[in-house]
């Protein structure tokens, strides 16, 4: 299909998207719309984050959708309240010209009886995440015996963020003569489980191989020392003065440090990450979309549903723990037909996942030396040269004030002015850099030390084997819930509870152990307090939750 009128779809629903700009549909859009609305087969979609997945799906459940039926005939699930309302803005704007076509997003850290007010009042598309779902339909207020056609978006997401036994429970709840559609941008085991016990015959549709980058992306990897990681950080954005991009941080808490040193350090810089409210993302996100800001740091889980086509790097400050999630950032660049670079900052440690990721995504990266300072200085030199050469001067707002300019500088030489203007304006990165020594480190030297020195590699493994216990239990705290394994909770169970109670927002999570009428679970320690604080005002299963520090109990 090459026009989104050959599809057969409403003549409102054409409007619609014209006005959003909708030209010729994406390959994703092009294979799946047709198979969905002539011949309503399942179907199992792989493909990158940006390449049109929302339309893919949302526009066959505008098509299908029977205003007259006020209970929920389509279901979308998606891993995070921001998704969800990506998905739902998405969908309203497709179906601005359409009468009576009522969506809904619910999610966890909102008013639940708000929504359960907006189900009663009826509603045709339902976007949810997981947990909140199961705890509407517990309560009786969403009913899901009408689902025509059930969408899982992100559904690799939905697995790392521990709503495996939610997602089962939902799928098993829908009618078995649904059109069920999974989009995923990885195919990891649990996937494929999933679309063989819950799928009919579904057909599968790629836009490139199962996790392979895209070709326009080019991926670089810089060796460092762990000391020096934001010194190479700072080296790299300054190597490319257009950079526009998103840093990847493991957590929130180096998420907010990397930010505030670069802007502490005169860079056009955010963070975005799970502590932010709606208004503070929206704000940052505004500005990033207008290219007012350069640089985004951003942990994987806050990137969710960020839309923008035209980044020219997505920088990797951390590698994920999940080398599937590389594929999710690198494929943040390089989209509508745009070239982009994918880089990687790892240390002697980290070094043996390049490996692993080049064979996930079916390419090579391409070391890359860190910029010495003097490289620098004449990129930055020459990038400015181009400006000035380039800048449009308008005469006439500057007419008045030329002759006393001129004047002034009468006996200043060409040569001289020139050296003066660069001075001026390259000053920063003149003082910054002069004498800098170079953050390169060879790569196999015998016993390196990633923290610069030179001991031996097999005793620095047993000093870290030999503290990890401890380490581990200083950045966590131990907290108690009262739900065991007779409420059916199990650690999966837990994680989404808990990730849904934080809005969504990824926890990073120590020991779990799950006993018969209570259990005991590990969260970072930066984050115990908001949890504490949020999830003892949920309920899970008409059950109110209680969770404290375990210190607070005497364990049984």
């Amino acid at each position: 299909m090459t026009n989104f009128k050959e599809f057969g779809l409403k003549p409102e629903i054409l409007k619609g998207i014209t006005e959003l700009g909708f030209q010729n549909p994406t390959p994703i859009q092009a294979k799946v719309i047709p198979e969905v609305l002539d011949n309503r087969k399942d179907i199992v979609g792989l493909a990158q984050t940006g390449t049109g997945k929302t339309a893919a799906f949302g526009l066959p459940l505008l098509e299908w959708t029977n205003t007259k039926i006020k209970t929920p005939t389509s279901l979308v699930l998606a891993p995070t309240r921001e998704l969800c309302m990506q998905i739902a803005k998405d969908i309203e704007n497709y179906s601005k010209y359409l009468k009576n076509i009522k969506t809904l997003a619910v999610y966890g850290g909102t008013s639940i009886t708000n929504q359960i007010r907006e189900l009663k009042n009826g509603v045709n598309i339902l976007i949810a995440t997981p947990g909140r779902l199961i705890d509407l339909v517990e309560r009786k207020a969403a009913n899901l015996s009408a689902i025509e056609i059930l969408v899982l978006d992100e559904a690799d997401e939905m697995l790392n963020m521990g709503f495996i036994d939610d997602i089962n429970l939902i799928l098993s709840s829908c009618p078995p003569d649904r059109t069920t559609m999974l989009f995923s941008a990885t195919m990891p085991r649990e996937i494929q489980k999933i679309a063989r016990k819950y799928m009919n015959e579904p057909i599968e549709i790629s836009v490139g191989e199962k996790n392979v980058s895209s070709e326009q992306v080019e991926h670089h990897y810089y060796f460092i020392r762990e000391k020096d990681r934001y010194l190479a950080l700072k080296r790299i954005a300054d190597f490319y003065p257009g950079v526009y991009g998103i840093i990847f941080c493991k957590t929130k808490i180096d998420t907010q440090k990397v930010a505030d040193k670069l802007i502490e350090d005169g860079y056009n810089a955010e963070p975005l990450h799970g502590d932010l409210s709606q208004q503070q993302r929206d704000r940052v996100m505004d500005k990033f979309r207008n290219k007012n800001l350069n640089l985004l740091v951003a942990t994987d889980v806050a990137a969710r549903g960020i839309d923008v086509d035209s980044l020219t790097h997505v920088i990797n400050y951390n590698l994920p723990d999940e080398s599937e999630t590389y594929t999710h950032r690198s494929g943040r660049t390089g989209r509508a037909g745009k070239t982009g670079i994918s880089i990687v900052l790892v240390n002697s440690k980290e070094k043996p996942k390049i490996k692993t990721i080049e064979n996930l995504i079916k390419k090579k990266f391409e070391k890359k030396l860190i910029p010495e300072g003097s490289e620098i200085c004449k990129v930055q030199l020459f990038n400015l040269i181009d400006k000035i050469e380039h800048t449009e001067s308008n005469d006439g707002d500057i007419e008045p004030f030329l002759p006393e300019i001129f004047e002034r500088f009468k006996n200043i030489s060409r040569e001289e002015l020139i050296r003066k203007v660069v001075s001026e304006e390259f000053h920063r990165f003149l003082i910054y850099y002069k004498n800098s020594s170079s953050l390169n480190v060879p790569e196999h030297s015998e016993g390196y030390d990633d923290r610069g020195g030179n001991r031996n590699r097999r005793e620095n493994d047993r000093n870290r084997s030999r503290n990890s216990y401890k380490n581990d239990d200083e950045d966590f705290d131990r907290l108690f819930i009262n739900c065991g394994k007779i409420d059916e909770l199990n650690p999966q169970r837990l994680m989404g509870i808990v990730n849904e109670c934080s809005n969504g927002k990824r926890i990073q999570f120590g020991r779990i152990e799950i006993l018969d009428k209570f259990s005991f679970f590990e969260i970072e320690k930066s984050k115990s307090k908001q949890i504490l604080d949020k999830i003892n005002r949920f309920e899970w299963r008409n059950r109110k939750l209680k969770v404290e520090p375990a210190s607070a109990r005497k364990r049984r």
